[in-house]
């Protein structure tokens, strides 16, 4: 059976570019600017010109490279996808932009006709090649007195905007402004003196203000800082432009990437790792391969290992802060700390960084975690916010210095200080050890007290709650409610017990050995002058509102959950104690 060749619908390909393939038909002129770079470098000489043309509604692009023989012109003009003839004519080394590129095949997203005049520095007469979007082409002599190329392009209606002077040469600016070669659009030079970061300044401080003002100009913020980046291994130099305010980490970090000088977008993701949420760079890369829109970067062994260097750069830049100026360091802490918390989390110099310079909030006021712990050798800290909030007053009176870990990576963090230092002793607090910390009532009181603490037993007790009244400050607090880890492990095996079917609820209750020791704790302050009055209660049903609105009220000041039944009971304390404000005594109850 005969092999037969497939047929290509050029229009439906241009299509397919146009809508899956390229971001924008902006692109065109980037792939004109990329063949002609190519082959500015396959003829070997220094430099290079490019010149574009936008006169009379008509884009003409000029370069002095190697050309075209005519066999060369209908082996590779004319055939799409077949990179082979490319490597034949050494278009295909890595020294060239275009290795995966869709060549002219782009410029019919503008144009229905490209006229390609071309002679070869090889030796041969000129040809005119013009390729036509219905799939059709043809060959003619071209005229032409020096090598190089010339590609012409006429807009199809509706594109004359994208091939008018100002967008070329704003495209121009945009995507060969750094290129090697010498780029003028319309007699005005594009190309400078190559990328702001490898140009020579008198001295540090002008090179510094020179890539501040780099920087303003692509990004409209001042940097707070500049790191210089460099990875060998991928050819790549460039800049890194710390963010002078805070951003989201969940923000999208995008980058400025240029690949052998040419811009392959402004906004290329995945360059840095994602914690680096702090900078904008700007890099120029030999090594790294684009993908085939030429739109963002492949993703290899070599960006992944690009992309670790860079985080070490970021990394190293840091540390070296925070032994030549700590000031400055503060105030990057200040502005990304979430960006540094998860560097700690797996980077033993960093999580160094953030022990001695990065302030934690603690019950002593905003204070480094070091410094923190040599105030408070026998320190705690807390796993949520709300539980800070609570018991940091209540920790910090009895002397009990406590960190507040519920913030984002808080907690890994300092559960992580052991691997930098085997004797920081930091551990989570348990609510129900401040107890241990409040004074007793003398025996005396305690034997007065017993009628009342039997009667708020009962008052709390279907709420599985334990009264006891202790001495602590602040004494403008009145009761406290206090719950162990033990107790809110049995609290949660009871709700999934309710929740479970009867073969479940067995099975659970099997589990379930809980003691009073095990039950959370109304802690009544005997200091506050409020609580007092209530211990000196002697009527049960006045004991009984009383008891469960401070109750009630030490669950709120707490942030703790409110469960129905304690919905219920605080809503009925509350109106029943209103009740005994307004009620006329002689009025029959």
């Amino acid at each position: 059976m005969a092999e037969r060749a497939f047929q290509v619908d050029l229009r439906g390909v241009v299509d397919l570019l146009s809508r899956h393939l390229y971001a924008s038909p902006r692109v065109y002129l980037r792939e004109l600017l990329q063949n002609a770079v190519d082959a500015i470098t396959a003829r070997g000489g220094a430099g290079g010109r490019v010149r574009i043309e936008t006169g009379g509604g008509v884009l003409r692009v000029h370069d002095d490279g190697v050309g075209l023989t005519e066999d060369e012109v209908h082996r590779l003009l004319a055939t799409i996808g077949r990179s082979s003839k490319r490597d034949e004519l050494g278009f295909a080394r890595h020294d060239f932009l275009g290795q995966f590129g869709i060549g002219l095949l782009s410029a019919f997203l503008v144009a229905d006709e490209i006229e390609v005049v071309t002679r070869s520095a090889r030796g041969g007469e000129p040809v005119r090649w013009t390729g036509l979007a219905g799939g059709s082409y043809r060959v003619e002599r071209g005229e032409r007195d020096e090598p190089g190329t010339t590609v012409t392009l006429r807009p199809r209606p509706g594109s004359e905007d994208l091939l008018s002077p100002p967008v070329v040469a704003e495209l121009a600016r945009t995507y060969g402004s750094l290129l090697p070669v010498e780029l003028t659009v319309d007699g005005s030079a594009v190309t400078g003196d190559g990328p702001p970061w490898r140009r020579s300044h008198p001295d540090p401080a002008r090179r510094r203000r020179a890539l501040d003002a780099y920087c303003k100009e692509l990004y409209g913020f001042e940097p707070y800082d500049v790191i210089d980046l460099d990875v060998p291994e991928a050819g790549l130099t460039g800049v890194a432009f710390v963010l002078p305010q805070a951003v989201s980490p969940s923000a999208r970090a995008s980058h400025r990437v240029y690949l052998k000088r040419m811009l392959l977008a402004e906004n290329v993701e995945g360059l840095l790792p994602d914690w680096a949420f702090f900078v904008r760079c700007v890099v120029d890369a030999g090594e790294l391969r684009p993908t085939a829109s030429r739109e963002a970067l492949y993703e290899d062994e070599l960006l992944d290992s690009t992309r670790a260097a860079l985080g070490d750069r970021l990394r190293q830049w840091l540390v070296r802060l925070s032994e030549t100026d700590p000031a400055r360091l503060r105030g990057f802490l200040r502005l990304h700390q979430l960006g540094v918390k998860a560097m700690a989390l797996t980077d033993d110099d960093m999580l160094r960084v953030v022990d001695r310079w990065l302030e934690f909030e603690t019950s002593a006021g905003p204070m480094t975690l070091s410094e923190f712990r040599r105030r408070h050798p026998e320190a705690r800290y807390t796993t949520s916010v709300d539980e800070f909030r609570r018991l940091s007053a209540v920790a910090g009176a009895q002397g009990v210095g406590l960190v507040n870990g519920g913030y984002v990576h808080d907690t890994e963090i300092i559960e992580r200080l052991p691997d930098i230092d085997p004797e920081i002793r930091l551990t989570r607090l348990d609510a129900a050890e401040l107890t241990t910390h409040f004074g007793v009532l003398d025996p005396g009181t305690e034997l007065a007290l017993r009628p009342f603490l039997a009667a708020a037993q009962r008052a709390v007790d279907r709420l599985g709650c334990e009264v006891v009244v202790r001495d602590f400050d602040p004494a403008s607090l009145p009761a406290l409610y206090l719950t162990s880890r033990a107790a809110q492990y049995q609290e949660e095996l009871s709700q999934a017990r309710d929740a479970a079917d009867e073969l479940w609820a067995d099975v659970l209750g099997a589990l379930d050995n809980a003691t009073k020791q095990d039950r959370p704790q109304l802690v009544i302050n005997h200091r506050n002058p409020l609580a007092r009055r209530i211990t000196s209660l002697t009527e049960d049903g006045l004991i009984d509102l009383a008891v469960q609105g401070l109750y009630g009220q030490a669950l709120l000041l707490g942030h703790h959950p409110l469960r129905p039944v304690d919905t219920a009971v605080l809503n009925r304390s509350f109106l029943g104690l209103l009740e005994w404000a307004v009620h006329d005594p002689e009025t029959p109850q």
